[in-house]
């Protein structure tokens, strides 16, 4: 059997630091030998993984190297001078007009990105997509030979220990009424967070004036952020929008247990995972049908052509107020979530890797 080492540029928390130790348990349980090489090691990670430099030392012709692709990275630059067969598994790559006008580095760093993929797909023997979606982009990159793997995700982490403080301060904003809508991720152009802060506007007028909109996640863009915290001041939502920042895990579990519905109106998705964080903690969910959006959700949520600001709203509405609607969307939702149990993603994992880890 031969060895699979992964190589990522930034091993952290977050889909796709879960998804590299998922891979690397994975590899380990079949009998190989897996080492995660990174360009930097987040705090807290410096002992699951090495740089990538320390692989010099102990590379073999017949290694595989599984490259997790979501940026541009010299990780990337170093594997296209290797010898080694190389695997590409992509996460995505948000497309640079995003951030145009907003972080004119990170439109460098997806534009390197993507000239790196192009290039990898000419030396690498497959591709491994974690959607439909990211696969069509794949093909469009170059790459001969391309399949699906969905992301590696352990649903029983999600059952995290909750802190009971934060849960209390979310809860006692509970005590005068209105509704809590959560989104989690990056606070990041493609993800929309502007139109979600529209959306609760419009919900407020005209269903639930006390409704609060919870947008949990890190900021990818600073200026983006300051944009949005101006955008919710002046719709008089300065109080009603709450911009949280790194949570750990158990603030994020205490926001899952006390929101009322999910709400995502991103533009560019590969995957989404917090879709099925919140199916798992049995939300309701209201997406706009965009990217992998829908190719994730399925049936499981309220999927919407547009996100007009008053059809996000009167959608959100007709979720709280029609208690069999979200019943039926919690119901699906843990239906779906079994398409993406750890067993079935690491069995379709095996079977896309087998060919390349037994020599094929």
């Amino acid at each position: 059997m031969r060895a699979l080492h992964q190589f990522v540029p930034l091993l952290e928390s977050g889909a796709v630091g879960a998804h590299t130790l998922q891979v690397q348990r994975l590899a380990r349980d079949l009998g190989m030998e897996s080492t995660i090489f990174a360009n930097e090691l987040a705090p807290g990670f410096d002992l699951l993984g090495e740089h990538v430099d320390e692989y010099r030392a102990r590379a073999r012709l017949d290694d595989v190297l599984l490259y997790q692709a979501a940026t541009g990275s010299v990780v990337a630059d170093f594997l296209l001078q290797s010898a080694q067969q190389v695997l590409v598994n992509y996460h995505n790559l948000t497309p640079a007009r995003f951030f145009e006008g907003w972080e004119p580095n990170a439109v460098h760093s997806v534009m390197w990105g993507w000239s790196q993929v192009r290039k990898l797909a000419t030396k690498s023997d497959l591709g491994i997509a974690v959607s439909a979606f990211n696969e069509r982009e794949l093909r469009t990159a170059g790459f001969p030979k391309t399949a699906v793997a969905p992301v590696l995700v352990d649903l029983e982490a999600f059952d995290r220990a909750v802190d009971h403080d934060a849960l209390a301060r979310l809860t006692r904003a509970k005590v005068g009424g209105g509704a809590d809508l959560l989104f989690v991720g990056r606070l990041a152009p493609n993800k929309a967070q502007h139109d979600l802060i529209k959306a609760l506007a419009a919900y407020r007028r005209l269903y639930d004036p006390k409704a609060r909109l919870h947008l949990v996640g890190t900021s990818s863009s600073e200026s983006y952020r300051t944009a949005l915290v101006a955008y919710a001041d002046a719709l008089d939502l300065v109080d009603a929008v709450e911009f949280t920042g790194s949570v750990s895990d158990g603030e994020l579990a205490a926001h899952y247990r006390a929101a009322d519905v999910f709400v995502c109106v991103s533009e560019h998705e590969g995957f989404c995972v917090p879709l099925l964080e919140a199916m798992h903690h049995r939300l309701p969910i209201v997406a706009y049908a965009a990217a992998a959006v829908p190719e994730t959700l399925a049936d499981a949520g309220v999927l919407l052509s547009t996100k007009d600001p008053l059809t996000v709203a009167a959608a959100v509405h007709r979720v709280l107020a029609e208690e069999t609607v979200a019943d039926a969307l919690r119901e699906r939702g843990c239906v779906r979530l079994g398409d993406f149990s750890l067993e079935r993603s690491r069995r379709r994992f095996t079977e896309v890797l087998e060919p390349y880890l037994s020599g094929g």
